[in-house]
């Protein structure tokens, strides 16, 4: 590689490094805001799970019906990605796990619909020959609670009604800036276990009108609703701190390809300016 080549790569590797730059500023205001928003969230949720459970035991008939295991025939399983890429692993490890839960299912000889939630989970959706709902189609950059509400709803009538068995969320789980990991859960039937929250008043002498049933029975759905919501909440966030971190990587990437090419560039110059003086000793000689 001669000079020219070697100046000309330089400057076309400091082009994509302001780039990778400007994504990553842009990638941490946006994670900045969905992690006021995740935080906001989470605190609402530990209370709505907090009153649910001043109010229900395991034995309670408040869960209505919404907690009853049966015999899985048809799943339906709620997968979340990103509509873009340059976020690293984040959509190829989601899809991994959709394709795993998948598999499991199959394997149970399951009848599955996925509701997929971004452009790469709807193209990877699509390549698994299931049947699809857009339900949820254009929630995964700014979901709104009455659109995840309803389809939460209708999906709460399809399990009371017998003709859904299960309900599984494939999500991203955004703990830090750092820590995001794909996970699988479970919506429907839902697990009572989770309902014990710390901030748990069971122990407190209500008196409820008009009664806990059937304040249960507003609440509860209330419940499931928001942990969908949190979960697409959660996915975001975590989407533009991955982002953050890829377009991080990548800047340091330019900075190292960066110094080894300005070091051959000095090197090939230093050798040419060594041949000129070679050449005009050797002149001076003859």
């Amino acid at each position: 590689m001669n000079l020219k080549e070697v100046k000309h790569r330089i400057l076309s590797v400091k082009g994509t490094q302001k780039i990778t730059q400007a994504m990553k500023l842009v990638a941490s205001a946006k994670l900045r805001r969905a992690q006021r928003l995740i935080e906001g969230m989470r605190p609402y949720q530990g209370k709505l799970h907090g009153i649910v459970s001043s109010f229900i035991s395991k034995d309670d008939s408040g869960f209505g019906g919404f907690a009853a295991e049966r015999k899985v025939k048809k799943a339906v399983i709620i997968a979340v990605s990103s509509d873009t890429s340059l976020c690293g692993a984040f959509n190829s490890n989601v899809i991994r796990l959709m394709r795993n839960t998948v598999e499991e299912y199959r394997n149970m000889g399951v009848e599955l619909e996925i509701y997929p939630i971004g452009q790469k989970m709807y193209n990877a959706v699509v390549k698994t020959g299931i049947p699809f709902n857009n339900g949820l189609e254009g929630e995964s950059k700014h979901p709104s609670y009455n659109n995840v509400a309803s389809v939460a709803y209708a999906l709460m009538e399809a399990f009371k009604s017998g003709s859904v068995d299960e309900v599984s969320i494939v999500y991203t789980r955004f703990a830090s800036a750092a820590k995001h990991l794909p996970v699988k859960e479970r919506l429907l039937p839902f697990d009572t276990n989770s309902i014990n929250v710390e901030n748990n008043v069971a122990a407190h002498d209500f008196i409820v009108e008009p009664s806990s049933v059937e304040l249960l029975e507003v609440l509860f759905p209330k419940v499931i609703a928001l942990n969908l919501y949190t979960a697409l909440l959660d996915s975001i966030a975590a989407e533009h701190a991955a982002r953050m971190i890829a377009m991080q990587t990548a800047t340091d990437n330019a900075n190292d390809l960066i110094a080894e090419l300005t070091l051959e560039y000095n090197k090939g110059r230093q050798q040419a300016i060594t041949n000129e003086l070679l050449d005009i000793v050797s002149g001076s000689n003859n």
